[in-house]
């Protein structure tokens, strides 16, 4: 995995308007960490190297060490705000690590051989993916950067579900925790809608025709009572 190491300031400065100056005029991120057995510290990091880590996948299901002002924090990213309309980011949630207790995080899904996926190649179906990345359980060195899915065995209509993930040591499903119930769909193949859209008309061809020669034979049937 790789290693994500943050330059933060403490802000003693609070509320809204302290926050926009700090955004505006020293183009830097408040934020916040949070945990374990400490208080909860107000700290500001540098935009530029801030959104440059968040360009990483890897940042956001990772081990973080913050270095605030001498000493060093191992967080994890809970949460991150953006503006709605420009490309900025306002806020940051950050949460201490205890290496011998069990984080929550959500990691990411590596969906791989999909071109060589026997549904896709040999049958001529699509993939659909249901989530993209998946609520997990584990201790701080097992977390994993993300979790790859092959593709390569899954045929026409057949439905991939949280279960039939290869989780790595140490690692546990949250869903799955709370019973088979919530055992969710990940990915599935079927048939191209352009397949399906082509074969409705020859379905309501088949049916006109049918109804035709019911309402003929019905025609001819009365004529014969009549005489």
């Amino acid at each position: 995995m790789s290693d994500f190491e943050l330059n933060a300031k403490i802000r003693e400065d609070k509320g809204k308007g302290a926050s926009r100056r700090l955004r505006r005029l020293a183009h830097e991120v408040p934020a916040i960490i949070y945990g374990g057995k400490k208080d909860p510290v107000m700290i500001s990091l540098s935009h530029k190297d801030f959104a440059h880590s968040l360009s990483n996948e890897a940042f956001y299901s990772h081990i973080v060490t913050l270095n605030v002002e001498g000493k060093s924090e191992d967080v994890i990213l809970k949460d991150v705000q953006r503006h709605p309309h420009k490309p900025f980011i306002t806020h940051a949630d950050f949460y201490r690590i205890d290496k011998n207790q069990k984080l929550t995080v959500k990691a990411p899904l590596h969906f791989i051989n999909e071109d060589q996926c026997y549904g896709v190649k040999m049958e001529g179906g699509v993939i659909t993916h249901s989530i993209t990345e998946l609520e997990i359980s584990c201790l701080p060195a097992d977390l994993p950067e993300y979790i790859a899915i092959d593709m390569t065995d899954l045929k026409m209509d057949e439905i991939l579900h949280i279960s039939d993930i290869k989780l790595p040591e140490g690692v546990e499903s949250v869903a799955l925790s709370h019973g088979d119930d919530h055992d969710l769909p990940v990915a599935a193949i079927h048939m191209p809608r352009a397949a399906l859209e082509e074969e409705e008309p020859v379905e309501a061809e088949d049916d006109a025709a049918d109804t035709e020669a019911e309402d003929k034979a019905e025609g001819d049937t009365e004529g014969e009572d009549e005489d």
